[in-house]
């Protein structure tokens, strides 16, 4: 059989990663085992075994959506799914927006893959380009950790005077943070964040619509909201009972900056910022932090969750998990009892919005110089997100097969320029741009050219504190 006929095919991929690998392991020295750093010729495959596999729907990884490119690393694989209808809700939502109709929202959730907003933001870029831009999308207005950033806006604050709420290694109680899994604290008056437009570049230069997040309880302070430099609104966050406060604010669709400033030394907490445009097209919510696992979701506020993921009616929602978790030592069942949770209670909430679980990320340990191995625990965890991904009629996207196979960040982060940065867990810009790419192929393999449900309701004015059910989904 030719590899030529295969484009498209579970088996082609699984030939091009054992080709490939091969090559591998002979220019950098990897290797399974550390005693052993011989090079080997692949051992050939059993295609009747293979076939017989694949009509049996034994996982056999995704196909390739087009040849293995000459002049750069990460194949073009597809999304897996059980129908290949997963990604229907995502696609009637931008056949919306592309007729004027109504916006189509993104929202991803992971760990540093998701919170560097690199191939999240190329994704909002692109499809912002085909489809209108609608805005940024959520993001915290302070910053939590030094290194929070998001493309295509801009965020000062005076970070150290703000305390930062968060789920960390060995937590265990709930805690009463945002739909970004963070909640800002301050205490002292004068302590500030801003959000203002971008100055430079193609991308992000108009916003019309503001919402804060906060958080109202019987001890909360007040804080201005000044917006380009001109107070707009007082906001008392005292309230008789804990609940969450929203603040809306409609401007002219322009640049513009958005500005908060505490006024006491009570406490104000606050959730996050919508940056938004009242027009048709796409939004995308970068929601990452770094060092996290998917198994912290289960300790955010389970009212806090549902009330604001409803909020940003997405129509598709990402899970980008698994990496971190592939150095832990906990048992899997418990992983997968922990990701089943997770994933029920997002389908409980939004059961009509395309579902994706990303992958691990290829993740090898060094165990002497020029000498890696691979880390049998990242190939469970993406069987296990597989199964569950199907099972919830979600989509599934293999980072490791985009990579190349077992121990292909070796080779990423190897070559020139390098697509990983030398720690072998992280991608560079070269490869966070490499993979928005070949997401963004995958997310839109199979839209239709033309065609649409019905116009979504448009956006009204809703006055600052309302009630989550206040607010028409959009």
């Amino acid at each position: 059989m030719r590899l030529g006929k295969l484009w498209g095919s579970p088996l082609a991929v699984v030939l091009v990663g054992v080709a490939v690998m091969g090559v591998w392991t002979l220019g950098y020295g990897a290797s399974t085992t550390s005693a052993d750093t011989s090079p080997r010729t692949p051992a050939s495959i059993d295609e009747s075994g293979v076939v017989a596999a694949v009509r049996a729907r034994q996982r056999m990884g995704p196909k390739l959506l087009r040849p293995p490119p000459n002049d750069e690393l990460g194949l073009d694989i597809a999304i897996e799914d059980r129908d290949g209808k997963s990604m229907a809700a995502l696609h009637r939502a931008l056949a919306r927006a592309a007729a004027g109709e109504g916006q189509a929202r993104l929202l991803f959730f992971g760990a540093s893959h998701v919170a560097s907003d690199l191939f999240t933001g190329y994704i909002r870029r692109e499809l912002q380009t085909r489809y209108g831009d609608a805005g940024h999308g959520f993001l915290l207005p302070v910053h939590p950790w030094r290194t929070y950033r998001h493309r295509d806006i801009n965020i000062e604050s005076d970070g150290k005077r703000w305390e930062t709420q968060r789920i960390r290694v060995g937590d265990t109680e709930v805690e009463r943070v945002g739909i970004a899994g963070v909640a800002m604290m301050s205490k002292r008056p004068a302590s500030f964040g801003a959000v203002y437009t971008a100055e430079e570049g193609e991308y992000g230069h108009a916003a019309s619509f503001f919402e804060l997040y906060y958080m109202k309880h019987p001890r909360g302070g007040d804080l201005d909201v000044l917006i380009d430099g001109r107070k707009a609104r007082r906001i008392s966050t005292r309230a008789a009972q804990i609940s969450t406060g929203y603040a809306t604010f409609r401007v002219p669709d322009a640049p513009h900056r958005f500005e908060i400033r505490t006024l006491s030394k009570r406490p104000v907490w606050l959730y996050g910022l919508a940056v938004e445009r009242d027009q048709p097209g796409v939004v995308v919510d970068t929601l990452g932090i770094n060092g996290s696992r998917v198994r912290y979701q289960l300790l955010w506020d389970d009212q806090v969750y549902r009330e604001q993921l409803r909020r940003r009616n997405p129509d598709l929602i990402a899970l980008a998990y698994g990496t971190n978790e592939s150095g832990d030592e906990s048992p899997l069942e418990e992983y997968e009892t922990d990701l089943r949770a997770v994933v029920k209670r997002m389908r409980d909430v939004a059961p009509e919005a395309s579902c994706l679980l990303i992958g691990p990320s290829d993740r090898p340990m060094q165990v002497e110089e020029r000498v890696f191995e691979d880390r049998s625990r990242t190939a469970r965890l993406i069987e296990v997100q597989h199964r569950v991904a199907l099972e919830h009629g979600c989509g599934f996207f293999d980072l490791v097969a985009f990579q190349g196979g077992a121990l292909s960040m070796v080779q990423w982060a190897a070559s020139d320029p390098a697509y990983a940065s030398q720690d072998h867990i992280h991608y560079t810009r070269v490869g966070y741009q490499r993979l928005g790419e070949v997401l963004l192929s995958a997310l839109l393999e199979g839209m239709p050219e033309s065609g649409g449900p019905e116009p979504e309701p448009a956006l009204v004015e809703v006055d600052g504190g309302g009630a989550a059910e206040d607010l028409p989904e959009r």
